[in-house]
C-alpha cells in the first residue's frame, strides 16, 4: 500500500499533546494549528537536551557574574550618601559664617554670591570631603575640614558646641603679639625648632588677614588656626615656595581651595578602586602602560619628584617623610610638572617622633606609621626606635622601577636600572643618609636630564 508517514515524534518519547480547537472552526485553521504546535514541539525538544549542560556551565557563571558585578555596583554607590555631603558642609560653614565665628576669603562667594559652587565628589572617607567645583569660572578643588560634624547625624543645635572646641582658639583679648607667640610655639611642636619658622608666621598671619589692614579680627585668627590643624593644609604652607604642592586659593573657616591638578595619576587616568578591585593585576598593569605619557614626558615628570624628595629631606620648615608611595597621590599638569595631589599620607618628622615615643613593639612591623613609613624594633627595649627603615627616594625609586623603565630608551635602560636598584637598597640610617641620599637623587637627575636634553628625546 501507500508509504505512510511514521507519527511525528522525538525518538521514543511520546508526542506533544495538541488540544483540538473549536469544532465550529474550518479544517484549514486547525491544520494551521497543529503544524505551528509541531514545530515548537519540535523545537523544544531539541532545547531541552541540551538545556542540563548549559545550566551547569553557563547560567550558574552568568548568574554569578551578575551577582559579583551587582554586589560591587551597590557598594559603590551605597556609600555615595557617606561619602558626598557637600551640602551639609556648605550649610555647616555658611551657618558659622552668618553668626561671625569663622572668616575667609572665599566665604563671601560661597555663601552669599554664589560664586564658588561643589560640583563633582571625589571624596575617599566620610571625613575627609573632597569635590571638585568651580570658583569664579576656574576649575577648582575643594577640601572640607569640617570632620566632627560627619560623624554624628546632622544637628545644627549640636553645631555651637562643635565649635567651642574647634574655634576654641584664640580666645577674645589675646593681642596680636600673644597670637604670633601662640603660632610660633605650634609651629615648632608640629615641625621642630627651625630658624626660618618666624618667615612661616609672618606668612601666616598675612593670609589670615583677609582684607590686609594689617589687622587679624578674631573670626580670622580662629579660621587659621583651625586649618592648621588640618595636616595637609600645614604641609601645603610649609611647601609652597617651590610649587610641588597644589596651590592655595582661598579658605572660609577650615574649608579651603586649591588649584585643580589635571592629571592626579602619574599614568594620567587614575582608575576607580572598585574597578581596580576586580580587574587582573596583568590587565591594570596594561591600561597605565597604554594611558602613561611618552617616555620623554615621563622622565620629565621624575626630575620633579625627585626634586621634591629633595625639597622634603632636611628642607626649609624640617624634613618630612612620604607614609604612602602610592602612584595614585602623584600627578601633574599639562606642562608635565609633577605636582602632590595628596598631601594626608606625608608626615612632619616630629609627628612620626612622637608616634614611636615609648611604643611597645614586637616586631618591626609593630613600628609602621601608615602604609609605608617603618622603623626598627629594640626587641630587648621592646620599644620603637626613631630610624625609618627605608628613606623617601628609596620608596619613590621603587615606584620608578615600573613606570620609568617601560618604554626607555635600549641604551639608556640598563644604566637607569643600576641607579634605580643602588638607590632601592637606601635605608634609613643616619649615617647613610646625609651622602648616600643627595649623590644617589643627583646621579639619576643628572643622567635623566642629559637623556632628554641631547637627544632626539628633547
Amino acid at each position: 500500500g501507500k508509504h505512510r508517514p511514521p507519527p511525528a515524534t522525538v525518538g521514543k518519547e511520546k508526542p506533544c499533546p495538541v488540544h483540538a480547537g473549536s469544532q465550529a472552526g474550518s479544517t484549514m485553521r486547525r491544520a494551521r494549528r497543529m503544524v505551528h504546535l509541531l514545530a515548537l514541539c519540535r523545537i523544544s525538544r531539541a532545547v531541552q537536551k541540551r538545556l542540563p549542560g548549559v545550566k551547569v556551565k553557563y547560567l550558574f557563571l552568568m548568574w554569578l557574574g551578575i551577582l559579583l558585578g551587582s554586589w560591587v555596583l551597590y557598594m559603590h554607590y551605597s556609600s555615595y550618601s557617606e561619602l558626598c555631603r557637600g551640602h551639609i558642609c556648605q550649610m555647616i560653614i555658611c551657618d558659622r559664617y552668618k553668626k561671625g565665628i569663622i572668616s575667609g576669603s572665599a566665604c563671601k562667594d560661597l555663601c552669599e554670591e554664589n560664586k564658588l559652587q561643589f560640583q563633582q565628589c571625589l571624596s575617599s572617607s566620610p571625613v575627609n570631603q573632597v569635590y571638585g567645583g568651580v570658583w569664579r569660572g576656574k576649575e577648582v578643588i575643594i577640601k572640607c575640614g569640617v570632620e566632627d560634624a560627619f560623624k554624628t547625624d546632622l544637628n545644627l543645635e549640636s553645631l555651637p558646641r562643635r565649635d567651642l572646641v574647634l574655634f576654641d582658639k584664640p580666645t577674645r583679648g589675646t593681642s596680636m603679639e600673644e597670637f604670633k607667640e601662640m603660632l610660633l610655639t605650634f609651629l615648632k611642636a608640629s615641625l621642630g625648632d627651625q630658624q626660618s619658622l618666624g618667615n612661616l608666621v609672618t606668612r601666616i598671619i598675612s593670609m589670615a588677614d583677609i582684607n590686609q589692614d594689617k589687622k587679624v579680627s578674631l573670626a580670622e585668627a580662629k579660621s587659621i588656626w583651625a586649618l592648621l590643624q588640618l595636616n595637609e593644609f600645614l604641609l601645603i604652607v610649609s611647601l609652597h615656595e617651590k610649587e610641588h604642592t597644589a596651590r592655595l586659593l582661598g579658605f572660609c573657616g577650615d574649608l579651603y581651595i586649591t588649584e585643580k591638578v589635571p592629571y592626579h595619576s602619574l599614568h594620567s587616568v587614575k582608575m576607580p578602586p572598585f574597578l581596580k578591585a576586580v580587574l587582573p593585576s596583568m590587565v591594570v598593569r596594561s591600561l597605565n602602560r597604554w594611558f602613561a605619557p611618552a617616555w620623554s614626558k615621563r622622565a620629565e615628570i621624575t626630575i620633579g619628584l625627585l626634586e621634591f624628595v629633595e625639597e622634603i629631606f632636611h628642607g626649609t620648615y624640617g624634613s618630612f617623610y612620604i607614609c604612602d608611595a602610592d602612584l595614585g597621590n602623584i600627578g601633574h599638569n599639562e606642562k608635565y610638572d609633577f605636582k602632590m595631589v595628596n598631601l594626608r599620607k606625608v608626615v612632619t618628622e616630629m609627628t612620626l617622633k612622637d608616634f614611636y615615643k615609648g611604643r611597645h613593639c614586637e616586631h618591626n612591623a609593630d613600628c609602621t606609621h601608615g602604609k609605608d613609613c617603618m622603623a626598627t624594633c629594640d626587641k630587648l627595649a621592646k620599644q620603637c626606635n626613631t630610624e625609618l627603615i627605608q628613606p623617601n627616594l628609596a620608596k619613590i625609586c621603587g615606584l620608578l622601577q615600573e613606570y620609568l623603565l617601560y618604554g626607555a630608551p635600549t641604551d639608556f635602560r640598563d644604566e637607569l636600572q643600576k641607579h634605580l636598584q643602588t638607590c632601592m637598597k637606601l635605608n634609613g640610617l643616619a649615617s647613610q643618609m646625609e651622602v648616600h641620599h643627595s649623590l644617589l637623587l643627583n646621579n639619576i637627575k643628572t643622567i635623566l636630564w642629559k637623556k632628554i636634553s641631547h637627544t632626539k628625546y628633547s
